[in-house]
Protein backbone atom coordinates (compact mmCIF):
# COMPACT_ATOMS: atom_id res chain seq x y z
CA UNK A 1 0.00 0.00 0.00
CA UNK A 2 2.71 2.47 1.22
CA UNK A 3 4.22 1.52 -2.36
CA UNK A 4 1.60 2.77 -4.18
CA UNK A 5 0.97 5.89 -2.57
CA UNK A 6 4.71 6.80 -3.15
CA UNK A 7 3.84 5.57 -7.05
CA UNK A 8 0.79 8.50 -6.78
CA UNK A 9 2.79 11.10 -4.94
CA UNK A 10 6.11 10.56 -7.91
CA UNK A 11 3.77 11.09 -10.80
CA UNK A 12 1.47 13.80 -8.93
CA UNK A 13 4.99 15.35 -8.84
CA UNK A 14 5.92 14.58 -12.38
CA UNK A 15 2.61 15.87 -13.48
CA UNK A 16 3.08 19.63 -11.69
CA UNK A 17 6.46 19.83 -12.80
CA UNK A 18 5.45 19.28 -16.64
CA UNK A 19 2.63 21.68 -16.25
CA UNK A 20 5.04 24.24 -14.25
CA UNK A 21 7.14 24.00 -17.05
CA UNK A 22 4.90 23.78 -19.96
CA UNK A 23 3.24 27.29 -18.65
CA UNK A 24 6.80 28.85 -18.02
CA UNK A 25 7.72 28.02 -21.47
CA UNK A 26 4.65 29.61 -22.93
CA UNK A 27 5.09 32.50 -20.88
CA UNK A 28 8.94 32.87 -22.07
CA UNK A 29 8.34 32.01 -25.61
CA UNK A 30 5.60 34.97 -25.52
CA UNK A 31 8.07 37.36 -24.13
CA UNK A 32 10.33 36.09 -26.60
CA UNK A 33 8.03 36.27 -29.47
CA UNK A 34 7.16 40.45 -28.10
CA UNK A 35 10.57 41.19 -28.06
CA UNK A 36 11.83 39.74 -31.32
CA UNK A 37 13.18 42.50 -34.39
CA UNK A 38 14.15 41.56 -37.74
CA UNK A 39 16.51 43.31 -39.11
CA UNK A 40 16.24 44.61 -43.33
CA UNK A 41 19.02 45.84 -44.50
CA UNK A 42 19.29 47.70 -48.12
CA UNK A 43 21.22 49.74 -50.33
CA UNK A 44 20.45 53.28 -49.11
CA UNK A 45 19.06 52.00 -45.54
CA UNK A 46 18.52 49.44 -42.93
CA UNK A 47 15.60 48.88 -40.33
CA UNK A 48 15.43 47.08 -37.23
CA UNK A 49 11.87 46.64 -36.23
CA UNK A 50 9.88 44.54 -33.84
CA UNK A 51 7.72 41.87 -35.97
CA UNK A 52 4.64 42.16 -34.23
CA UNK A 53 3.21 45.77 -32.56
CA UNK A 54 4.96 48.69 -31.88
CA UNK A 55 3.84 52.03 -33.25
CA UNK A 56 6.54 54.22 -33.26
CA UNK A 57 9.51 54.97 -35.69
CA UNK A 58 12.72 56.67 -35.31
CA UNK A 59 14.61 57.97 -38.68
CA UNK A 60 18.31 58.62 -38.15
CA UNK A 61 20.77 60.45 -40.29
CA UNK A 62 24.38 60.51 -39.57
CA UNK A 63 27.52 62.67 -39.45
CA UNK A 64 28.72 63.18 -43.06
CA UNK A 65 30.88 60.10 -43.63
CA UNK A 66 28.38 57.76 -41.64
CA UNK A 67 26.45 55.14 -43.18
CA UNK A 68 23.78 52.92 -41.42
CA UNK A 69 26.19 50.52 -39.95
CA UNK A 70 28.27 53.36 -38.84
CA UNK A 71 25.04 54.92 -36.72
CA UNK A 72 24.29 51.73 -35.10
CA UNK A 73 27.62 51.06 -33.84
CA UNK A 74 28.39 54.68 -32.38
CA UNK A 75 24.82 55.28 -31.79
CA UNK A 76 23.91 52.38 -29.25
CA UNK A 77 20.01 53.27 -29.30
CA UNK A 78 18.21 49.86 -30.52
CA UNK A 79 18.25 48.09 -27.44
CA UNK A 80 16.37 50.93 -25.53
CA UNK A 81 13.63 51.12 -28.74
CA UNK A 82 13.39 47.37 -28.04
CA UNK A 83 11.19 47.55 -24.46
CA UNK A 84 9.14 49.75 -26.44
CA UNK A 85 8.96 48.08 -29.64
CA UNK A 86 10.07 50.97 -31.88
CA UNK A 87 11.25 50.70 -35.06
CA UNK A 88 14.55 51.89 -35.84
CA UNK A 89 15.32 53.28 -39.87
CA UNK A 90 18.74 54.30 -40.11
CA UNK A 91 19.68 56.54 -43.24
CA UNK A 92 21.91 55.59 -45.99
CA UNK A 93 22.58 59.21 -46.74
CA UNK A 94 26.06 60.88 -46.18
CA UNK A 95 28.00 63.94 -47.54
CA UNK A 96 25.83 65.82 -47.33
CA UNK A 97 25.92 69.92 -45.56
CA UNK A 98 22.22 70.91 -46.78
CA UNK A 99 19.98 69.98 -49.22
CA UNK A 100 18.52 71.34 -52.43
CA UNK A 101 14.80 71.56 -53.15
CA UNK A 102 15.44 68.33 -55.88
CA UNK A 103 17.04 66.71 -53.09
CA UNK A 104 14.18 67.21 -50.83
CA UNK A 105 11.71 66.04 -52.86
CA UNK A 106 13.45 63.06 -53.50
CA UNK A 107 13.93 62.51 -50.17
CA UNK A 108 10.56 62.84 -49.14
CA UNK A 109 9.42 59.92 -52.29
CA UNK A 110 11.71 57.90 -51.08
CA UNK A 111 10.81 57.98 -47.60
CA UNK A 112 7.16 57.24 -48.12
CA UNK A 113 7.94 54.49 -49.98
CA UNK A 114 10.36 52.78 -47.39
CA UNK A 115 7.53 53.24 -44.87
CA UNK A 116 4.90 52.02 -47.63
CA UNK A 117 6.36 48.93 -49.02
CA UNK A 118 7.81 47.67 -45.54
CA UNK A 119 4.88 48.78 -42.80
CA UNK A 120 6.68 50.88 -40.97
CA UNK A 121 4.11 52.84 -38.35
CA UNK A 122 3.64 56.42 -39.17
CA UNK A 123 1.25 57.17 -35.87
CA UNK A 124 5.11 58.49 -33.93
CA UNK A 125 7.69 59.57 -36.13
CA UNK A 126 10.84 60.98 -34.55
CA UNK A 127 14.12 62.31 -37.16
CA UNK A 128 17.46 62.67 -35.26
CA UNK A 129 20.96 63.38 -36.74
CA UNK A 130 24.31 63.89 -35.90
CA UNK A 131 26.68 66.80 -37.03
CA UNK A 132 25.49 67.28 -40.85
CA UNK A 133 23.06 65.04 -40.14
CA UNK A 134 20.95 67.44 -37.73
CA UNK A 135 21.31 69.60 -40.79
CA UNK A 136 19.05 66.55 -43.13
CA UNK A 137 16.99 66.50 -40.29
CA UNK A 138 16.09 70.30 -39.84
CA UNK A 139 15.30 71.16 -43.51
CA UNK A 140 13.66 67.33 -44.76
CA UNK A 141 12.01 67.79 -41.54
CA UNK A 142 10.80 71.47 -42.72
CA UNK A 143 9.67 69.73 -46.21
CA UNK A 144 7.90 66.74 -44.90
CA UNK A 145 5.71 69.42 -43.30
CA UNK A 146 4.86 72.04 -45.75
CA UNK A 147 4.84 68.97 -48.96
CA UNK A 148 2.64 67.14 -46.37
CA UNK A 149 3.79 63.96 -46.84
CA UNK A 150 2.73 60.93 -45.41
CA UNK A 151 5.78 60.94 -43.11
CA UNK A 152 5.34 63.61 -40.49
CA UNK A 153 7.73 63.89 -37.71
CA UNK A 154 5.85 64.64 -34.26
CA UNK A 155 9.72 65.81 -33.20
CA UNK A 156 13.14 66.21 -33.65
CA UNK A 157 16.43 66.11 -32.61
CA UNK A 158 19.82 67.53 -33.86
CA UNK A 159 23.04 66.39 -32.17
CA UNK A 160 26.08 69.46 -32.44
CA UNK A 161 25.42 70.05 -36.09
CA UNK A 162 26.76 73.16 -37.76
CA UNK A 163 23.36 75.37 -38.21
CA UNK A 164 25.16 77.92 -39.85
CA UNK A 165 26.80 77.60 -43.46
CA UNK A 166 28.07 81.26 -43.68
CA UNK A 167 29.78 81.18 -40.07
CA UNK A 168 30.81 77.75 -40.64
CA UNK A 169 32.72 79.67 -44.39
CA UNK A 170 34.27 81.98 -41.72
CA UNK A 171 35.38 79.44 -39.13
CA UNK A 172 37.34 77.58 -41.89
CA UNK A 173 38.74 81.17 -42.81
CA UNK A 174 40.06 81.08 -39.70
CA UNK A 175 41.40 77.71 -39.15
CA UNK A 176 43.75 78.54 -42.08
CA UNK A 177 44.78 81.66 -40.58
CA UNK A 178 45.57 79.49 -37.07
CA UNK A 179 47.33 76.96 -39.10
CA UNK A 180 47.31 75.02 -36.19
CA UNK A 181 46.53 71.46 -36.82
CA UNK A 182 46.78 68.91 -39.63
CA UNK A 183 43.09 68.46 -38.75
CA UNK A 184 41.79 71.58 -39.23
CA UNK A 185 44.31 73.13 -42.06
CA UNK A 186 43.22 69.63 -44.41
CA UNK A 187 38.86 70.66 -43.28
CA UNK A 188 39.16 74.05 -43.86
CA UNK A 189 40.58 73.44 -47.29
CA UNK A 190 38.13 70.81 -48.56
CA UNK A 191 35.14 72.93 -46.59
CA UNK A 192 36.16 76.56 -48.99
CA UNK A 193 36.57 74.87 -51.95
CA UNK A 194 33.41 72.99 -51.58
CA UNK A 195 31.69 76.36 -50.56
CA UNK A 196 33.52 78.37 -52.96
CA UNK A 197 32.14 75.95 -55.90
CA UNK A 198 29.00 74.92 -54.64
CA UNK A 199 27.91 78.16 -53.13
CA UNK A 200 30.02 80.89 -54.20
CA UNK A 201 32.62 83.15 -52.31
CA UNK A 202 30.68 85.27 -49.54
CA UNK A 203 32.25 88.39 -50.74
CA UNK A 204 30.05 87.93 -53.68
CA UNK A 205 26.90 87.72 -52.15
CA UNK A 206 25.04 84.98 -49.22
CA UNK A 207 22.03 84.18 -51.44
CA UNK A 208 23.24 80.81 -52.04
CA UNK A 209 24.33 80.33 -47.94
CA UNK A 210 20.41 81.16 -47.05
CA UNK A 211 18.76 79.09 -49.34
CA UNK A 212 20.52 76.31 -48.22
CA UNK A 213 21.49 76.59 -44.51
CA UNK A 214 19.11 76.01 -41.87
CA UNK A 215 20.37 79.15 -39.77
CA UNK A 216 21.89 82.30 -41.31
CA UNK A 217 23.11 84.38 -38.21
CA UNK A 218 24.36 87.32 -39.96
CA UNK A 219 20.83 88.44 -41.45
CA UNK A 220 18.49 86.44 -38.74
CA UNK A 221 17.56 84.14 -41.73
CA UNK A 222 15.83 80.79 -40.81
CA UNK A 223 12.98 80.36 -43.95
CA UNK A 224 14.42 76.83 -44.17
CA UNK A 225 12.50 75.76 -40.72
CA UNK A 226 9.66 77.74 -40.62
CA UNK A 227 6.93 75.02 -40.92
CA UNK A 228 8.42 73.21 -37.90
CA UNK A 229 6.18 75.30 -35.67
CA UNK A 230 4.46 72.94 -33.26
CA UNK A 231 6.90 70.24 -33.05
CA UNK A 232 8.95 69.34 -30.30
CA UNK A 233 12.52 70.01 -30.95
CA UNK A 234 15.94 69.31 -28.79
CA UNK A 235 19.61 70.41 -29.55
CA UNK A 236 22.45 68.74 -28.37
CA UNK A 237 25.72 69.94 -28.08
CA UNK A 238 28.86 70.25 -25.18
CA UNK A 239 30.45 73.10 -25.52
CA UNK A 240 33.77 72.30 -23.50
CA UNK A 241 35.95 75.00 -25.02
CA UNK A 242 39.18 74.34 -23.13
CA UNK A 243 39.01 71.12 -24.90
CA UNK A 244 38.41 73.20 -28.64
CA UNK A 245 41.47 75.68 -27.13
CA UNK A 246 43.90 72.74 -26.67
CA UNK A 247 42.84 70.45 -29.70
CA UNK A 248 41.83 73.05 -32.13
CA UNK A 249 42.89 76.36 -31.14
CA UNK A 250 39.26 76.75 -31.64
CA UNK A 251 37.50 80.31 -30.17
CA UNK A 252 34.03 80.29 -28.48
CA UNK A 253 32.63 81.55 -31.74
CA UNK A 254 34.19 78.74 -33.60
CA UNK A 255 31.99 75.84 -32.30
CA UNK A 256 28.67 74.62 -33.44
CA UNK A 257 27.47 74.84 -30.05
CA UNK A 258 27.38 78.92 -30.41
CA UNK A 259 25.38 79.25 -33.38
CA UNK A 260 23.22 76.53 -32.08
CA UNK A 261 22.17 78.37 -29.01
CA UNK A 262 21.53 81.23 -31.32
CA UNK A 263 19.53 79.33 -33.26
CA UNK A 264 17.28 78.18 -30.42
CA UNK A 265 17.24 81.21 -29.18
CA UNK A 266 15.67 82.91 -32.36
CA UNK A 267 13.33 79.20 -32.68
CA UNK A 268 11.80 79.74 -29.18
CA UNK A 269 10.77 83.25 -30.57
CA UNK A 270 9.80 82.61 -33.78
CA UNK A 271 8.31 79.50 -33.37
CA UNK A 272 5.81 80.45 -31.25
CA UNK A 273 4.00 76.86 -31.06
CA UNK A 274 6.73 74.79 -30.80
CA UNK A 275 8.58 73.33 -27.62
CA UNK A 276 12.35 73.60 -28.23
CA UNK A 277 15.19 72.52 -26.12
CA UNK A 278 18.81 73.25 -26.00
CA UNK A 279 20.93 70.56 -23.96
CA UNK A 280 24.29 70.81 -22.73
CA UNK A 281 26.23 68.08 -21.68
CA UNK A 282 30.05 68.11 -19.87
CA UNK A 283 32.06 65.38 -20.14
CA UNK A 284 29.82 63.29 -22.14
CA UNK A 285 31.39 62.90 -25.61
CA UNK A 286 33.62 60.12 -26.25
CA UNK A 287 34.80 58.27 -29.34
CA UNK A 288 33.84 54.63 -30.06
CA UNK A 289 37.69 53.71 -29.00
CA UNK A 290 37.48 55.51 -25.82
CA UNK A 291 39.02 58.70 -27.14
CA UNK A 292 37.75 62.45 -25.78
CA UNK A 293 35.94 63.95 -27.84
CA UNK A 294 32.59 66.79 -27.53
CA UNK A 295 31.94 66.63 -31.32
CA UNK A 296 30.18 62.87 -30.96
CA UNK A 297 26.98 61.05 -30.49
CA UNK A 298 27.35 59.77 -26.85
CA UNK A 299 26.41 62.94 -25.20
CA UNK A 300 22.94 61.86 -25.79
CA UNK A 301 21.28 60.54 -22.92
CA UNK A 302 19.29 57.77 -24.22
CA UNK A 303 17.50 56.81 -21.43
CA UNK A 304 16.32 60.99 -21.26
CA UNK A 305 16.01 60.89 -25.15
CA UNK A 306 13.58 57.39 -24.90
CA UNK A 307 11.03 59.36 -22.87
CA UNK A 308 11.21 62.26 -24.65
CA UNK A 309 10.14 60.36 -27.84
CA UNK A 310 7.51 58.54 -25.40
CA UNK A 311 6.19 61.29 -23.75
CA UNK A 312 5.89 63.18 -27.33
CA UNK A 313 3.70 59.51 -28.63
CA UNK A 314 1.61 60.13 -26.12
CA UNK A 315 1.18 63.97 -26.64
CA UNK A 316 -2.16 65.16 -29.04
CA UNK A 317 -1.38 67.25 -31.42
Amino acid sequence: MKSINKIKLLIFIILVTTISCSISDQKNKKDLSTNEYQEIIKNDYEISKPTKGGNTTLILFGGFPENASDIKRKFHFLEKAKQHQMTILYMNYNRKLWMTKEEKNEMTKRLNSIFSSNNLPTENIHIGGFSSGGNITLLLSNHLISAKSEVQPKGIFIVDSPVDLLELYKVADRNLERNFSETSVQEAKWLKNLFNNELGLPENGIAKYKEYSPFTSETNHMSNLTYLDGLKIRFYSEPDTLWWKENRNYDPIDLNAHWIEKLVNELKINLPNSQVEYITTSNKGYRENGERHPHSWSIIDKDDLLNWMLKNANDVQ
